[in-house]
């Protein structure tokens, strides 16, 4: 825990002590205030305006400091000003008060709760980032579940200071009303507990169950009067018909047909989507060539005087299109056509939540599963239609190796394309609006990922907004705004690759007709079962969002399908607790869980243990002793948060702790595992051991110190 955090506590708890110590007890009970209800009211009378600031600022601080008595200072307010005074001023001062508490929790016991059990509480946070008021509501009107706890709670909780607030004066009004009109009736109370009779109690408890009720009731009965309105054919050709086959739609199909269910596979353009033919098989096997070229400039590292390097762009851009053709036929129509599932090539759009369009025909199904993933995001940049540009998508046509490449975006696919044009000879130069490289990523990581690109000749404009294209007599340029006040630049170019994210395929697809709604990332909204708004239609992939990744694509197909097919029997809710991925440079980028960008955005407390691959046998043989092994944890615990790899093969290091973290296995596991030596992987041991001895006790040291010595001396 901080120090500023202890200070806070320590103030805290003085405070009580204080309050504590002045016995509130011997006030703030039913007998006091009947005994002194006179001499109450004839202070009021005195001077009303006085009296009520003077409640207000005690029912604060009572309900702040978490002190017992609100409710007989609520029937005192009903007694001394009345029913509709006395409401107003317990409502808005014990919700400033439940605030107060509120923001105790959040920022004294928050943070250590979050860093020890986070992984444990992720499902609880998801929920109530989306519905928490809805909860909040719920506990606030049943005055059962205890107004201290429920301020404490929440304060622990991800839902905003101001939903708290509102939902907090929202759901406490109907039993503040209740304790107010009892209190106007003061002198038939001879029980806290006589307020809230049993008829009252059961309203409230059922008026507090209503939120929770009405959402999903209102959930159903949206459902029901979906499928009223769109009744289910009564006979159907398949279970299950799945638009668009890349990762997430290959996987979908060869679920459905494991599992015996007709299941249609329908594409418009090629089998096995972007990953295969544009993106991830052709990108890394022109990563390969890059490198080896790389190496072969770079070969007196290794001792070796010289060596004769002779290429041609146009026959290393054939291999990458051979590499294609070779894996292709693992997503081809014959080979899923052989396991059982219907391929049809054509552009597919749903008419109605169980049937579809494909070439003129019509077709129906129990489900529909959306797979139709992303395309490369281009901007509305001035100019930029007077430039050929290339994509992610189209610059797999080049034969000719650009003599001044431009890449404009620094994120994992810029980076990736831009240290492989420079490799091979273009010079080439990045743009990013962000401070930084991989701007996902930890400062650090976008640093050390600058030097390597500027090691290597590669041009970095960042903080750089892109203003306008040029395309003239004079040749090809981009203006950029320096978005750190410098002088603009301009940046003449032979070829530009637009590489700024990429954007859902949704448009085309019939989804405005039945009103399947975007999120504000523009993909199809979806709940936590990949279940769209239409009952029958589900999403997976890059269309479905929120990851970008082939592997995450496969993960969620899963789910999608297994809903999809047996959801009426039982739904499961995908996971996206440990997400790993990987930026293919050299040396590469690998991530899984958090980083110290987001650890701190989260308001966690967490270590940071590193291990330099400077220091490991293997990398330094290898030439490849770049890097670093970077673990979060929280403080004096060996629970891993996330880890961050750089260096040789880092995708491939970063999966024993995916697995680790997947299956809740701290680094004192890793570090008891058995590594063949020499290998890379062993960089994930001595990072634990560096946290084993960054945790060793001094006062145990000094015992066994102490404890050798004697048994030196017999």
């Amino acid at each position: 825990m901080s120090r500023r955090r202890l200070l806070l506590l320590a103030l805290l708890a003085a405070s009580v002590l204080v309050v504590l110590a002045l016995d509130p007890g011997a006030y703030l009970n039913l007998a006091t205030l009947k005994a002194q209800h006179a001499r109450l009211t004839e202070l009021v009378a005195a001077d009303r305006v006085a009296a009520m600031g003077w409640g207000f600022i005690i029912y604060v601080i009572v309900t702040a400091l978490s002190l017992p008595g609100a409710a007989v200072m609520t029937l005192a307010a009903g007694a001394l000003f009345g029913f509709t005074w006395g409401t107003l001023l317990v409502s808005f001062a014990s919700t400033l008060g439940a605030s107060g508490a509120f923001l105790v929790a959040r920022y004294v016991l928050r943070g250590p709760l979050q860093a020890r059990f986070g992984h444990r509480l992720e499902t609880i946070n998801r929920h109530m980032r989306s519905d928490g008021p809805s909860y909040l509501l719920t506990l606030r009107l049943i005055p059962l579940f205890p107004f201290v706890l429920v301020n404490l709670l929440m304060g622990l909780t991800p839902i905003r200071l101001r939903d708290f607030m509102q939902y907090s004066q929202l759901g406490m009004l109907p039993a503040t009303m209740v304790f107010v009109n009892a209190g106007t009736q003061l002198a038939r109370i001879d029980n806290v507990s006589d307020v809230l009779s049993t008829p009252v109690l059961i309203s409230l408890v059922i008026l507090g169950l209503f939120p929770l009720l009405a959402k999903h009731l209102n959930g159903a009965l949206k459902r029901q009067r979906f499928i009223a309105d769109h009744p289910p054919p009564a006979q159907v050709d398949r279970n299950v018909i799945v638009i668009g086959a890349g990762s997430a739609g290959l996987v979908a199909a060869l679920i459905a047909s494991s599992v015996r269910a007709k299941v249609t596979l329908i594409e418009q353009q090629r089998m096995g989507g972007d990953c295969l033919n544009t993106g991830c098989v052709p990108s890394k096997a022109l990563l390969k060539a890059a490198r080896q070229v790389h190496e072969a400039r770079h070969a007196a590292r290794f001792g070796i005087r010289h060596v004769a390097l002779e290429f041609d762009f146009a026959d290393i851009m054939a291999r990458v299109h051979s590499v294609v053709a070779e894996i292709a036929p693992h997503d081809s129509v014959e080979r899923f056509e052989s396991l059982g599932v219907e391929c049809i090539k054509g552009r597919a759009r749903l008419v109605s939540p169980y049937r579809v369009t494909v070439n003129g025909a019509e077709m129906s199904a129990r489900a529909i599963i959306l797979a139709t993933g992303a395309e490369p995001s281009v901007p509305a940049i001035p100019g930029l239609d007077s430039v050929p540009y290339l994509t992610s998508d189209t610059l797999w046509n080049l034969r000719t190796l650009p003599a001044r490449l431009l890449v404009l975006g620094g994120g994992p696919i810029g980076c990736e394309l831009a240290q492989a044009f420079a490799r091979l000879g273009s010079q080439v130069t990045v743009v990013e609006m962000a401070e930084q490289l991989l701007p996902r990523e930890d400062v650090e990581i976008g640093a050390f990922v600058a030097d390597v690109f500027r090691e290597e000749g590669i041009a970095l404009q960042l903080k750089a907004r892109a203003t306008r294209f040029v395309n003239d007599a004079g040749g090809k340029s981009l203006l950029c705004e320096r978005l750190d006040g410098g002088s603009p630049v301009s940046i003449d170019f032979d070829e530009v690759i637009v590489a700024l994210g990429r954007r859902p395929r949704v448009s085309g697809l019939g989804l405005e007709d039945l009103g399947v709604p975007l999120t504000e990332h523009g993909t199809l909204s979806v709940n936590d079962y990949l279940e769209t708004h239409v009952p029958s239609v589900y999403a997976c992939g890059d269309v479905a969002g929120p990851y970008q990744f082939t592997h995450t694509a496969s993960h969620q197909a899963w789910y999608a399908t297994i809903n999809a097919l047996f959801g009426n029997l039982k739904r499961f809710a995908v996971d996206y607790r440990v997400i790993p991925w990987c930026t293919f440079i050299d040396p590469e980028v690998a991530r899984v869980g958090l980083n110290e960008k987001e650890a701190r955005a989260r308001g966690l407390a967490f270590e940071i243990t590193r291990y330099d691959l400077s220091e490991l046998d293997r990398a330094i043989a290898d030439g490849a002793a770049r890097g670093f092994v970077k673990v979060l944890t929280p403080p004096g615990s060996d629970r891993i948060l996330g880890v961050t790899i750089v260096g040789e093969h880092a995708g491939e290091l970063i999966a024993e702790f995916v697995l680790a973290m997947k299956h809740k296995l701290g680094l004192g596991k890793i570090l008891s595992t058995i590594h063949i030596y020499p290998t890379l992987a062993e960089a994930n041991k001595f990072a634990a051991g560096a946290w084993r001895r960054a945790h060793v006790s001094p006062r145990v040291l000094g015992w066994l110190a102490r404890y050798h010595a004697w048994r030196r001396e017999g």
